[in-house]
């Protein structure tokens, strides 16, 4: 069964489904794929020669002139002219089925248990603000930067805490996905959050999920 160290003395038993899988490279790429290109806004435009204002008239006549035949000043060869097999509008989203982003997420998340780069801490003892301490908790714990604290809604104060440290990224573990923890080189989160995530990862359906 694998465990983890909460920070502070004490170990938690990890779920055995959601911390103990095979990694499956292939599909953790696909999945890694699908949400950085979720990601991309797909705004880039160009104007063809046909979306280009003016040229409507052919600039000079065909012959006599000693110059190239020239039908339009807009194009592509011309300055100001249109673009040829420019970038369009688009979206960049693929589909990934849910069972296998949730395989994607058990592997990612049996990395770390297995290196023992993940960890759990109490996010209630942070009352209030406090820098210093979030800094010295991970010094202690000497695991390598960057580390993704991950933690529950109403965590707020222990969000505070860590959100100015250099290479630290912290966010709600509902947004977490396979792509931030594996860019992750260590991984804290907080009990209800270890809770969350490892009820995505066993597959137990969300609200948003049965929506």
């Amino acid at each position: 069964m694998p465990s983890a160290p909460k920070l502070g003395g004490g170990e938690v038993t990890l779920d055995d489904v959601a911390f103990g899988a095979k990694f499956n490279g292939p599909l953790v790429h696909e999945t890694v794929r699908a949400e950085l290109n979720a990601l991309r806004q797909g705004t880039a435009s160009t104007k063809t020669r046909g979306e280009v204002r003016g040229g409507g008239a052919k600039p000079w006549r065909q012959k006599g002139t000693g110059r190239a035949r020239a039908g339009s000043s807009r194009s592509p060869v011309w300055k100001g002219g249109g673009t040829v097999f420019g970038p369009s509008p688009r979206h960049y989203t693929f589909k990934v089925n849910r069972k296998a982003r949730r395989a994607a997420l058990r592997s990612a998340l049996s990395v770390h248990a297995d290196r023992g780069s993940l960890a759990v801490f109490d996010a209630t003892s942070f009352d209030a603000p406090a820098t210093k301490r979030a800094a010295q908790l991970l010094t202690d714990w000497g695991q390598a930067l960057p580390a993704l604290v991950l933690l529950d809604a109403d965590e707020a104060t222990a969000g505070l805490s860590f959100r100015n440290l250099e290479r630290v990224i912290v966010m709600p573990v509902g947004d977490a996905g396979t792509a931030d923890l594996i860019g992750a080189a260590s991984v804290l989160m907080s009990e209800p959050a270890l809770e969350q995530i490892t009820a995505r990862a066993a597959g137990v359906a969300t609200t948003e999920e049965a929506a």
